[in-house]
């Protein structure tokens, strides 16, 4: 199990998502693979969890507002990404009166590196044992990424503890296996491995099409590559890589249409995140990532569904475009 050092993690930020700013060279503070030494924006909880018979640490942001509204949001993160990114969407919610509930899944963030596969199942239960253990009985989600896969199998397994699920630039609107075959464990964590921070970088701005200052792309460089000078990278690596495995072998393409609870998708016009595209043969790899108009496809054909593109925005959009984000977000949920 891995040791979390809780002094180190209260340390609140204000106006930027992250507080690491290491500057992209060779040498690098080691962080610990539960990321200790990169400071998030909230005191960080411990809910112990067993996944496989594996006694294992959820950790968890629980931030009450100031004036409480009665309702709360669990916020899901993406793969490429610490919890910690949700700094600013964390405060305009609490601002509206939202108590906000922000976990680091189990393989990410300062939660417990398994050594066992992950699985969007088990993610699903570890996040209701969550909401359990601190009373909560209904939430909306708003979930970026991947973790709007786990949003969908959320909303799938549990629909009667979710309200309204915002599936904010997700991953998983096509099922990768159509178009990518399928990659050895041991040559994914090979090829991670060999990936500098240079090319991190430029992967981050290629895929995502980030409307970001580089400064902004740093924290997440930091988060990813302080991590490898700790003793336990080998371990951190492969519950990164299984993560991707889990991505690829369980699609929640073919749910999403069947999820009941009100959907609202929010779209990076420029996002076209695919992951695999690289490993998919050349014909197929442009049919890939059409993400928006996939949203809108889903949406016409789901109960109580729209999706919203914004403009000129990439798959940060909360961060890329706040302001429209906060808009769209606020007035969905307040439906």
């Amino acid at each position: 199990m891995n040791r979390i050092f809780p002094a180190t993690l209260g340390i609140a930020l204000m106006t930027i998502p992250f507080a690491a700013r290491a500057t992209d060279t060779p040498q690098r503070e080691p962080y610990g693979i539960a990321l200790e030494g990169f400071a998030y924006p909230y005191p960080v909880h411990l809910l112990p969890v067993t996944n496989d018979g594996e006694q294992l640490s959820m950790a968890y942001m629980d931030v009450a507002p100031a004036q409480p509204n009665g309702r709360t949001v669990v916020l899901l993160h993406g793969r490429n990404f610490p919890s910690s990114y949700w700094a600013d969407v964390i405060k305009m919610l609490n601002d509206a009166g939202y108590r906000v509930v922000v976990p680091d899944q189990i393989g990410f963030g300062k939660s417990s590196k398994p050594i066992g596969e992950l699985h969007f199942d088990t993610l699903a239960r570890n996040t209701i044992a969550l909401l359990d253990h601190l009373k909560i009985d209904k939430t909306d989600i708003i979930a970026h990424s991947m973790g709007g896969m786990l949003g969908v199998r959320i909303a799938r397994a549990y629909p009667d503890r979710v309200t309204h699920l915002v599936l904010t630039a997700p991953i998983g609107l096509e099922d990768y296996r159509l178009y990518v075959p399928p990659t050895p464990t041991e040559k994914m964590i090979e090829t991670e491995d060999k990936l500098t921070a240079d090319g991190y970088r430029k992967q981050l701005q290629t895929n995502y099409a980030i409307k970001l200052p580089p400064d902004a792309i740093t924290p997440f460089i930091d988060a990813r590559f302080n991590i490898k000078g700790s003793p336990d990278y080998p371990r951190w690596l492969r519950a990164f890589v299984s993560s991707g495995q889990m991505i690829y072998r369980e699609p929640v393409a073919h749910e999403i249409a069947l999820v009941t609870e009100p959907v609202l998708f929010v779209m990076g016009a420029d996002d076209h995140n695919a992951p695999g595209r690289p490993n998919a043969p050349e014909a197929l790899r442009a049919k890939m990532g059409q993400n928006a108009a996939l949203a809108k496809a889903f949406a016409a054909k789901m109960p109580n569904a729209r999706a919203e593109v914004i403009p000129d925005t990439g798959h940060l959009v909360f961060l890329e475009a706040p302001a429209t984000y906060k808009e769209m977000v606020l007035g969905f949920l307040g439906r």
